[in-house]
């Protein structure tokens, strides 16, 4: 087994303190031989939660060249040896804290249910060990922001799994925004759709709310968290900036087989200079599952999954008479649209987000989606549940900000 990350950071420090040089100073990102360290310095990471989502990490992470998957753990032992069919050296736990106490292990991937992302995450800070959050960051507003101080007194690499902001797509499309290519942009509409009642089986009905836990207040924040998210992250990331408030509704509406959480949700959000963003999460159907509308006054970016097209609205305005009103604008038809062009690497943008921690534990450089943008848009997924169940427009608090 590679040495320890953990070790190699301690011998650093002691050099560049010998040499007077601080770790502000000559950070790993600044090294000449960065390439030479990497190699030599290859973290070794464990996977905490090996259910769907954790199975499709494991896959990744296994087949990364800057990480060594090492370890998983779950409570249940046929998950763990589903991830071992994937490599039988994989080091299997069945307690998480036991997993952190490997000195050999210098990094976790955190893909457990939310409820328990605040408590795994502190507690793996106490270990010293870097990490890889899956969304939504914390389960309260109050875990959010003791996480967030948390990180940063410790020094800790904490990323957060909004993946979109590691996809070149999403770059492209800020790139197209800042340049003004479709003027000035006030309005954003998302949706994240799909056609199922998110039920999974169960084979003991005493697992009930343990594997159906995405369907239960006490555990799940319910489709803002786990679906919309994504797109409440990038609009925050394309706006440079958290909403002001937010109204919604939401309800069950359909699915009524005992489950806590909204099978349908709906949030107006409103940003500064009064940018709003719409954002729908319905579990009755799935036409368009994933797509989000960027408005701008001279154009509209249409985003779907791994794609993005430009309506272009740039062109003359005619004065007329519409449907029998005198001086209003004649609407023109719309293009055919334009293609946005962008370099995947022939990679998911899960794929992209591992490998940048990977680079990020070394170089100690703090990643795209990090304990502050993932604070914002934690505090904003709850602040909509907040609207819909109070039936109360939730405002951004000033007690929010670090």
């Amino acid at each position: 087994m590679k040495q320890s990350l953990n070790s190699s950071r301690r011998s650093f420090v002691k050099q560049s303190s010998a040499l007077g040089l601080g770790l502000a100073v000559a950070p790993y990102y600044l090294m000449s031989d960065k390439k030479q360290f990497l190699a030599n310095a290859k973290p070794n990471v464990g996977l905490i939660g090996c259910g769907s989502r954790g199975l499709g990490l494991a896959k990744i992470l296994s087949n990364l060249d800057n990480l060594n998957f090492i370890a998983c753990c779950d409570i249940m032992p046929e998950k763990i040896a589903a991830v071992q069919k994937i490599d039988s050296k994989i080091q299997g736990y069945a307690d998480y804290e036991k997993l952190l106490m490997d000195a050999n292990i210098d990094a976790v991937v955190i893909a457990s249910p939310l409820f328990l992302h605040y408590e795994m995450s502190k507690n793996a800070i106490d270990a010293g060990k870097d990490i890889y959050l899956e969304k939504t960051m914390a389960y309260s507003i109050k875990e959010t922001l003791d996480l967030e101080k948390r990180v940063v007194k410790s020094g800790t690499i904490l990323e957060i799994g909004h993946q979109y902001r590691y996809y070149n797509l999403y770059h492209k499309i800020k790139e197209v925004i800042d340049k003004g290519w479709i003027g000035k942009v006030l309005q954003y509409e998302s949706q994240y759709h799909n056609n199922s009642d998110w039920r999974r089986p169960v084979s003991d009905p005493a697992l009930e709310r343990q594997i159906n836990w995405r369907m239960y207040r006490e555990y799940s924040g319910g489709v803002m968290a786990e679906l919309a998210a994504h797109q409440i992250d990038v609009v925050n990331w394309m706006v440079g900036a958290p909403p002001v408030k937010v109204n919604g509704l939401g309800g069950i509406d359909y699915w009524k087989d005992g489950r806590e959480t909204y099978d349908n949700a709906r949030a107006v959000y409103e940003y500064p200079n009064g940018i709003k963003s719409n954002v729908s999460s319905i579990l009755m159907n799935g036409y368009n599952g994933y797509q989000l509308r960027i408005l701008g006054t001279d154009g509209t970016i249409n985003v779907a999954r791994s794609s993005a097209t430009l309506f272009s609205e740039k062109v003359k305005r005619e004065i007329g008479v519409v449907d029998g009103v005198t001086g209003a604008t004649i609407p023109m038809e719309p293009g055919k649209g334009e293609e946005l062009v962008f370099d995947n690497e022939g990679k998911s943008p899960t794929e992209h987000a591992l490998y940048q921690f990977g680079e990020c534990v070394v170089s100690r450089a703090t990643p795209l989606s990090n304990c502050h943008t993932g604070k914002e848009t934690a505090i904003a997924v709850h602040m909509a549940n907040h609207a819909m169940r109070k039936e109360k427009t939730q405002y951004w608090k000033n007690s929010y900000n670090l």
